[in-house]
Parts: structure tokens; sequence; C-alpha cells
């Protein structure tokens, strides 16, 4: 009877032993699953922003090359020729379409990122603004063309400056979730 007593003592615990190892294995399961999901979300989270930061980039590009392209063409006309106001309003349309896209990135963040993407959009519209008024001046041969000429090409510099500050941010924010999922990896 003794011995019957101590081998269902000893059964019991060991079938207590064996529910505990079967639930820290359950729990251990839903750990990993809860991770693979954290993993999943961190990806889809990085790859829509990285979309949208090259979506902008490739509107502002976009907007940016004609915008330059008619500077080019108007520095290399005699004064007097008429502003080109159809490609002045292609430019604004452009602008108008990169400036749309900043709401996305805006919206995908993070707050750092947004920040630079709105300061970007500002300098590209001071960069178009300028080119639009350089035309003006051109096309009335006014004295102040070189006035103009000059805030263009500072325009352009501030332009340049901002979308490298732009770039870094994203690159950051990126770099930052891969670093997530790395550390989310190793736990």
């Amino acid at each position: 009877m003794l011995t019957a007593s101590i081998s269902a003592k000893a059964e019991g615990r060991r079938q207590v032993a064996l529910e505990r190892h079967q639930i820290r294995e359950e729990q251990l399961q839903q750990d990993r699953q809860l991770r693979e999901l954290r993993l999943e979300h961190l990806r889809w989270r990085r790859e829509r922003r990285q979309g949208a930061y090259l979506e902008l980039l490739t509107n502002m590009s976009t907007a940016d090359r004609a915008n330059q392209q008619y500077f080019r063409e108007l520095l290399a006309a005699p004064q007097s020729v008429p502003t080109d106001e159809a490609r002045l309003e292609g430019i604004r349309g452009l602008f108008k379409a990169a400036e749309h896209t900043t709401y996305k990135v805006v919206l995908e963040g993070p707050a750092s990122v947004a920040e630079m993407a709105q300061e970007l959009i500002a300098q590209l519209g001071v960069l178009v603004s300028a080119v639009r008024d350089y035309a003006r001046a051109h096309a009335s041969s006014t004295s102040d063309v070189v006035v103009h000429r000059s805030i263009v090409e500072s325009a352009g510099q501030s332009f340049l400056a901002a979308q490298s500050m732009f770039l870094g941010t994203a690159r950051t924010a990126l770099d930052e979730v891969v670093d997530a999922t790395r550390d989310e990896r190793q736990t």
C-alpha cells in the first residue's frame, strides 16, 4: 500500500510536470508565431515606406528635370523670348504630383522623414517659382535677370541640400526598421 501511494504520488508529479512542459511548449510556440507576425508586419511597413519614399523621389526628380531643362533653355535663348506659360503650367503640374506624393510619405512616417519630405517639397516649390520668375524677367528684358538667375541658382542649391537631408533621414528610418527586425529575431 505504501508503494502504491508513493507510486501514485510520483505518477501525479510526473503528470503535473508533463502538463507544465506542454504548457511551456505551447507558450513558446505562441511566442514564436507572434514574433513571426511582428517580423512580417515590420517587413510590410518597410516596403510601404520605401515605396512611398521612392515614389516621392521619382516625382520630385521628374519635376526638377523639367524645371532645369526649361531654365537651361532660357539661359541659352536670347532675351525677350516670350514666356512659355504652357510649359510653366506643365512644370507646375509635375510639382503638384510630387506634392501629392508628399502626403503619402507623411502618412507612412516616421515624423522625421515626414518633416524632411515637407521641407523638400517646399524647396522644390521655391525653385519652380524662381524659374518662373526668371522666365518672366527674361521675357520682359528687365535688368534684374542676373538677380533672378542668382535666385534660381541659390534655390537649386537649397533644393539639393534638402534632398540630401531627406535621403539621409529616409535611409536611417528604413535602417531602423531593419534593426528592429534583427532585434526581434534575436529574442
